[in-house]
């Protein structure tokens, strides 16, 4: 199971969101929480992170716990891994997507989160957590190779929040064979096995055909054709 967030982790307008990942399970899962992507952000940032996210799921009625996965070291670490490896549900926050992608790519950390997810878990990633899963994501002066959990997809998160000519720049950079996700705030792409669902807003798919606004519901396989 994988989940796209456009925007506002931990916050009260994506509590309603958060909800309904939460419901995916039987139970309540435990949440794994990554501040990887912010790891350039200082000590402080870091934890006020990781705390932000307890809190949150806390009130959701979730275990919550925090990783502090923030660089190369802590990424490889096996303790640190280990206890990502008990989770039902890994959620990666915002920051920077190049740094996030740099860190966990071929780390112990990574495939951790991998292995959650082969034995049915959930990867949910917010924003830069968002950007990542793509095949690549936009970035400059060029696209950087994302971790391709979405084959052929580059995610923009903040959908709503960006000006048109800015995701024109996106299309043209990613080019035409590959298909534009776009998700907006407080909205979440989900897909479990071959379905997909829109939780929250609207997610608009841009493919080589066709651009296509999609509000709460199924998302038919095929929109993501390029």
């Amino acid at each position: 199971m994988l989940a796209l967030v456009g925007s506002g982790e931990y916050l009260a307008a994506i509590a309603e969101v958060d909800r309904q990942l939460l419901a995916l399970f039987d139970s309540p899962p435990k949440v794994v929480r990554l501040p990887t992507a912010a790891g350039r952000e200082g000590d402080r940032m870091i934890d006020s992170w990781m705390q932000r996210g307890v809190d949150h799921f806390a009130e959701l009625g979730a275990e919550s716990v925090g990783v502090r996965v923030w660089d190369r070291t802590s990424a490889d670490d096996a303790e640190l891994a280990a206890e990502i490896a008990t989770a039902d549900f890994v959620y990666l926050s915002g920051g920077k997507p190049s740094y996030l992608h740099d860190v966990l790519v071929d780390s112990r950390a990574w495939d951790a989160i991998l292995a959650v997810v082969d034995r049915g878990g959930l990867l949910a990633g917010c924003s830069a957590g968002a950007m990542v899963q793509g095949e690549i994501f936009a970035g400059v002066p060029r696209g950087h190779e994302g971790f391709g959990l979405w084959p052929g997809v580059t995610v923009v998160p903040h959908f709503d929040e960006i000006p048109s000519a800015a995701v024109s720049a996106m299309r043209l950079l990613v080019g035409k064979h590959h298909t534009l996700v776009g998700v907006n705030a407080n909205t979440a792409l989900v897909n479990v096995g071959d379905t997909y669902r829109v939780i929250g807003d609207q997610v608009t798919v841009w493919t080589s055909d066709t651009k296509i606004e999609f509000g709460a519901g199924e998302i038919p396989c095929s929109a993501f054709e390029a």
